[in-house]
């Protein structure tokens, strides 16, 4: 500032060193505008949305525009919705001045250039990214994680997803599994981040499943080799072999996906974090079931199903299969089983032996021609009046029957007997007494007198 005399008058300050002359002006201005290069990356603040550019200021003598196409990967159309006035943002810088002398930046590739640093530090050290979908490919999702990473449909949950439309505009947390800078290739893996947050849940989970207890779950997939159920948390396997009782030929004739069922665990795998299920253990064991209700000594009836050198297997339950041996298929020797059964035939035989702890069953058709207690469900079926207290085979009483065999005869004597039919009562008519019906039918005379009336017993079944 200036000074003032002994009578007091202002006498300003005289600026001559320090003064500036034009050109020394502009080169003052010039020092205090922001440097740039290509390929720089810039941080500025938005000052103008237009349709198809953003103006971004960065304190260069011109605003740096951004066009549309270099706003985002996903190439949204509406710049409003990737940016907003005011926001500071980083862009990259295409082109020091294009022919108005205007900046040409890259909102989009100063991302990349970033987002290549991030994920590659982030995979070093086993972190994860997150990003929106934008758009579904074939096999999977793109995801905008500063550039676009692709995950695999087989990697986006913990089992395989369909339908993948439902996750576009979701952001996903996903682990960096493949990283290729040259290539710009980035595969990501969301199932690797699922499992990795939800092992504490699972462990607990296993933790608490103890082998021989039943759950509740629903058949999640069904292939070859068995079923796999969702026990709610976790899925385990039921293998072909425990699904059921009977021979299976395939898993779908007994399960389908969607199917609740019950099941038994029968190991759980800690270190490979497998559960091993069972449904068959579920029901009841048919040879459990055939040895408590059968004894050995009874007559069963059931169906050759197989004939061997040694002998033959009958089929005499729900799954159940008992071996006759050569030696007791018939009376007399014979050299094959083929001539006395064969496939197909159903017949009467006797249990001679049980070994459940083995599965066997030994059955013999000979000792069943010689008569015995007939099963329980056998007894059943004939009913009850065609067998002793003792559960012997006694024969069926059929009204009908008998009435049919009344007149067959009463029709054969009077053809071949000279008219001569059996009375009512027991008695022949027109037989003196101590004639009894002849094999040839005729009469013969019986030493004793009158012969005794018999009732013919029904024919055993067995």
């Amino acid at each position: 500032m200036g000074t003032f005399d002994k009578e007091g008058n202002y006498i300003p300050r005289q600026i001559t060193d320090q003064d500036i002359d034009d050109q020394h002006l502009e080169d003052a201005y010039a020092s205090t505008m922001v440097q740039v290069e290509d390929g720089q990356i810039v941080s500025g603040k938005v000052v103008k949305i237009d349709r198809d550019e953003v103006l971004l200021d960065i304190g260069f003598k011109a605003e740096g525009i951004i066009p549309s196409r270099e706003l985002d990967i996903s190439n949204v159309i509406d710049p409003s919705e990737i940016v907003a006035l005011g926001e500071e943002i980083e862009a990259l810088v295409l082109q020091k001045e294009d022919k108005d002398g205007h900046l040409i930046l890259s909102k989009k590739r100063a991302q990349y250039e970033r987002a290549w640093g991030d994920i590659e530090e982030t995979k070093e050290k086993d972190g994860t990214v997150s990003g929106k979908v934008i758009e579904v490919v074939k096999g999977g999702l793109i995801l905008n994680i500063g550039l676009r990473g692709f995950l695999p449909a087989s990697l986006v949950e913990l089992r395989r997803v369909r339908d993948l439309q439902p996750y576009i505009g979701q952001t996903l947390e996903a682990k960096i599994i493949e990283l290729d800078k040259n290539r710009n290739n980035v595969v990501l893996s969301r199932r690797a981040w699922l499992e990795e947050t939800e092992k504490e849940q699972r462990e607990a989970f296993l933790d608490n499943l103890k082998p021989g207890e039943r759950r509740s779950g629903v058949v999640s997939s069904v292939v070859n080799f068995g079923a796999f159920v969702d026990l709610g948390g976790m899925d385990g396997l039921v293998h072909v072999s425990e699904l059921s009782w009977k021979h299976v030929d395939h898993p779908s004739a007994v399960v389908q996906v969607g199917d609740e069922i019950e099941i038994q665990v029968l190991e759980v795998d800690l270190d490979r974090e497998r559960i091993s299920l069972s449904l068959k253990a579920t029901q009841q064991d048919p040879w459990q079931e055939f040895a408590s209700s059968h004894q050995v000594g009874e007559l069963v009836y059931g169906r050759v199903t197989k004939l061997v050198p040694f002998g033959a297997f009958v089929q005499v339950g729900e799954s159940i299969e008992g071996l006759v041996h050569i030696s007791e298929i018939s009376s007399h020797h014979i050299d094959l089983p083929e001539q006395v059964v064969t496939p197909g035939e159903e017949l009467w035989v006797k249990i001679i032996d049980l070994d459940i702890n083995r599965r066997r069953i030994s059955l013999s058709i000979k000792q069943a021609a010689e008569g015995g207690v007939v099963a329980a469900e056998f007894q059943e079926h004939f009913g009850e009046h065609a067998y002793d207290a003792e559960g012997n085979y006694i024969g069926a009483v059929n009204e009908d029957v008998a009435a049919d065999q009344d007149e067959a005869w009463a029709q054969y004597y009077s053809e071949v007997g000279d008219g001569e039919v059996p009375a009512e009562d027991g008695g022949l008519e027109g037989a003196e007494d101590g004639e009894v019906p002849a094999e040839d039918g005729g009469f013969e005379v019986a030493e004793d007198g009158p012969a005794e009336v018999h009732e013919e017993p029904v024919e055993d079944p067995v």
